[in-house]
């Protein structure tokens, strides 16, 4: 009986932003060690995918030794290089013609470090959609890597999938490898035995293909797996298994390229939108995610792991952009300014800087995803910031109005070579950006407090926060306007345990621009309700804002607080006029990863308080270096 091709991919990524401390940890604990294991134990060929930020930092941070070993060991045809979208975007939340770039930039990496003419990709959090079939061929790309999941739900019998299989966009075709689910939940965490037993199953019941790729932070990198990886033995334990398996028959290591080329086709697959298990139920909201959550329980653990579970799935990658705003208005952002960039002949600086903030990690959240880290959020707009400097300089102060979030209300977007402003009459007038390009900070990168699905799984870890952590009504912005009772004590402002006596937050506002006198102003008034409110925002060349309020309060409301809140990623000096007393907490979020419930910082909140019964108020906030 001939022996199954295992085909075995690791992918190794860290985001854009990510702390030096936390490369350098992964290359020495993780990356290097395991592939200096398993060369030295001959468990080759393997496929090996690096991401361009990962790539970049070795190249800049004395990583030669590793990209050396890599090198050499593809130069003997013993390491398969896999491309994929250089900064490790999600291909299919890109522009076409960003993905093919993309690519290129990482085809072109991998010639020039490696002298290697790569050929196979692996695709970023596997989120295929079926326009990708024709990009990917006219990239060059000759085959991808998906999760059997999506032939699964196609209606694939799990047993038809140990195969290479192929499909098309417009007549450009490509071909795809299932990663077997099954490999990926042995791999690392069962013990070896019973990885040999199931690939020899495989192959008596006359498969001649397995297929596992995955992250390679679960052989270190995850939490528990450095001691259970190297310290406790799993690893070496593994490379003489599977060195025994070959040796008895049941097994031969391949290179993905070999397996397409002497592997019999699966024949044609259509497959439809669709990213990992995990990930689908991840991209929905809360109530839904439960009664994901209830269906599964009440189906019952057999049958959601077998072919009926294949078909009971959750939402996809791009409902995260619904999900969560901040990941949108950083995703439409990178857009906008992508087609600016191309329109104004595609200046290299300004090109990597977007391709760098096309990075997928702070765009979404599950168990991974970095949309919750700060640092992750705050790189992508410095390089959009970057970006938008480089595109903008010696541009003089102007605006548009136009639907910059797509969510079909129209945006004031103010900007300059100093600032990009973006005012949001939809929400009562709140910024909802404001980035001063000379420090390539995006000011409003604070994160709204939400209620996520794990918040209700069981008792909260987390001794500060029994129960469920504190969550906010309206997503977070700089001057959210509302009217407070004159009672409410701050304990309950700061969690969010309040109602307001009024509130613009989601009021729809008539809006009126001038842009005279240097200045550009928007004029903003409610459409119905309220209409004792009027609010003018005037941002100048250098990016100082003012917003001035007109008041005309009466009765119950006449009696509470006026008290618009500004929530900042980063704080600005501010000057309130007149004095009122301020009321100020961080904005900290409990959210799940790897390591369990963790506590964050995601920003400060800052609310002045005036009696509503005032007629008229203000709030400038003023750019750093720039005079009170």
């Amino acid at each position: 009986m001939e022996p199954i091709r295992f085909a075995f991919g690791m992918h190794n990524h860290q985001p854009v932003g990510n702390f030096d401390h936390i490369f350098a940890d992964h290359v020495r604990d993780v990356y290097r060690p395991f592939l200096e294991r398993i060369a030295a134990h001959g468990f080759l060929p393997v496929a090996l995918h690096l991401s361009g930020p990962l790539l970049e930092w070795l190249e800049t941070h004395e990583g030669a030794a590793y990209l050396d070993l890599v090198g050499r060991l593809a130069a003997e045809g013993r390491v398969e290089l896999l491309l994929a979208g250089f900064y490790e975007p999600v291909l299919a939340a890109l522009p076409r013609a960003d993905r093919l770039e993309q690519i290129g930039w990482m085809r072109e990496a991998l010639r020039r470090r490696f002298g290697v003419d790569a050929q196979g990709l692996w695709l970023t959090e596997r989120v295929w959609e079926p326009e990708l079939a024709a990009d990917l061929a006219d990239a060059g790309v000759r085959f991808a890597l998906v999760d059997d999941r999506h032939f699964l739900v196609t209606g694939f019998e799990r047993e038809q999938l140990h195969a290479p299989f192929r499909t098309e966009s417009g007549g450009k075709g490509v071909a795809l490898f299932p990663i077997d689910e099954h490999l990926r939940y042995l791999v690392p965490f069962q013990p070896p035995a019973d990885v040999v037993a199931y690939l020899e199953r495989l192959r008596d019941d006359g498969h001649r293909l397995a297929v596992l790729a995955d992250d390679g932070e679960k052989f270190g990198g995850w939490p528990g797996t450095q001691e259970w990886v190297y310290q406790r033995g799993w690893l070496d334990r593994f490379l003489e298994a599977m060195s025994a398996a070959a040796a008895r028959g049941v097994l031969r290591l391949s290179t993905f390229a070999e397996a397409l080329a002497e592997t019999p086709s699966g024949g044609l697959a259509y497959l439809p939108t669709a990213s990992y298990r995990e990930m689908e139920a991840w991209a929905l909201p809360p109530r839904a995610a439960g009664r994901l959550r209830h269906l599964e329980h009440e189906l019952g653990e057999a049958r959601i792991a077998g072919p009926d579970g294949a078909l009971v799935r959750g939402s996809h990658w791009r409902n995260f952009l619904v999900k969560y705003p901040e990941a949108n208005r950083a995703h439409k952002k990178m857009l906008a300014l992508s087609a600016l960039c191309r329109e104004r002949g595609d200046p290299p600086a300004a090109r990597r800087a977007i391709g760098r903030a096309q990075c997928n990690d702070a765009y979404w959240h599950g168990v991974f995803g970095g949309l919750y880290l700060p640092h992750l959020r705050a790189a992508v707009w410095h390089h959009l910031a970057l970006a938008e400097r480089e595109l903008r300089a010696g541009e003089p102060l102007a605006y548009e109005v136009r639907d910059v979030d797509g969510d079909g209300n129209d945006e004031v977007w103010i900007h300059s070579a100093a600032c990009s402003v973006l005012v949001a009459p939809a929400r009562g007038g709140a910024i909802e950006e404001l980035t001063l390009l000379p420090g390539l900070t995006n000011h409003t990168g604070a994160l709204t407090r939400r209620r996520e699905a794990y918040h209700d799984a069981g008792p909260h870890p987390l001794e500060e926060h029994p129960g469920h952590p504190p969550t906010d009504h309206e997503d977070r912005a700089l001057f959210v306007d509302r009217v407070l009772p004159a009672a409410l004590p701050f304990e309950k402002y700061a969690s969010g345990d309040f109602a307001p006596l009024a509130s613009w937050a989601r009021a729809r506002m008539r809006f009126a621009v001038d842009a005279s006198g240097g200045e550009v102003r928007v004029r903003l008034e409610p459409e119905g309700g309220y209409e004792n409110l009027s609010k003018e925002i005037v941002v100048a060349a250098d990016g100082r804002v003012c917003v001035r309020y007109r008041l005309a309060f009466e009765g119950p409301l006449g009696e509470g607080r006026f008290a618009p809140e500004l929530s900042f990623g980063a704080p600005l000096a501010m000057r309130v006029e007149p004095d009122a007393p301020l009321w100020q907490f961080p904005i900290e979020t409990v959210a799940k990863s790897e390591r369990g419930l963790e506590k964050t910082l995601q920003g400060m909140s800052f609310t002045p308080l005036w009696p509503a019964g005032l007629t008229e108020c203000a709030i400038t906030l003023l750019p750093p270096g720039s005079e009170g």
